[in-house]
């Protein structure tokens, strides 16, 4: 799977799998254009892939058009960019969840379509994956904006692939179990949390963020090129129990 002469749009490029996915695609002869709402991993994602960088706040719509339209053209998208504001449910506010809202399920949304604009305009094909994850199939204690948010990102992925595979356009979600990202370490650091997540993982382990950037990259190719519309595990089978 060569990436050779293809841009590629990632958002949340700085960090996690974002950051992974930056690494293995660009090993496999892509120019990335990264999105990050730090600068200073922009900065290093410069120095060490030689990235076009963008510094955007995913939960501004306008900044979000913005920088979509500055970013291309690009042959493919990852929609990477997540966060996470852990709250009881009976507890989460209404600004939590408005932002989860809008940097996991808005931000993608703008994204995507400015891309497929760009692409169907151009009369080319193209492919968006959207990084979800099993929480939006499991209502996990603490996540209930979380959850919503990868709810929405799933029913988005899916009228997309309706929408755009019509163009040439095809659009996929991969959902990992718990990543060792910085966002899930702070998430799942008490080990009274994380121990029954791993005895329900038959593989007993969380995965890496290399990992989902192989299934990214996979999803992005002319390997895929019939996967158009999927919910993708990488889960270590956690699914299956």
């Amino acid at each position: 799977m060569r990436f050779d002469g293809k841009r590629i749009l990632i958002t949340g490029a700085g960090k996690g799998i974002g950051r992974a996915s930056v690494k293995l695609l660009s090993e496999r002869g892509a120019e990335i254009i990264a999105l990050s709402r730090s600068t200073e991993d922009l900065a290093s994602l410069k120095a060490e892939f030689g990235c076009r960088t963008i510094a955007v706040d995913l939960a501004d719509a306008d900044q979000t058009r913005a920088a979509a339209r500055e970013a291309l053209p690009a042959d493919l998208l990852v929609n990477c960019a997540g966060i996470a504001e852990l709250q009881p449910f009976l507890d989460t506010s209404v600004e939590a969840f408005d932002l989860t809202m809008a940097v996991n399920g808005r931000a993608p949304l703008i994204l995507s379509q400015e891309y497929a604009r760009d692409r169907i305009e151009r009369g080319l094909p193209g492919a968006i994956v959207n990084v979800s994850s099993i929480a939006s199939f499991i209502g996990f204690a603490d996540h209930a904006a979380y959850c919503a948010s990868k709810g929405a990102l799933d029913g988005l992925t899916r009228v997309m692939a309706n929408e755009l595979g019509r163009k040439g356009i095809r659009v996929n979600g991969v959902h990992p179990v718990v990543t060792m990202t910085p966002m899930a370490v702070k998430a799942w650091s008490d080990p009274a949390k994380s121990g029954p997540m791993l005895a329900r993982i038959p593989m007993q382990r969380f995965v890496e963020p290399d990992e989902v950037a192989a299934a990214i990259a996979f999803l992005l190719s002319d390997d895929a090129s019939m996967v158009n519309g999927i919910d993708l595990p990488v889960d270590g089978g956690f699914l299956i129990n």
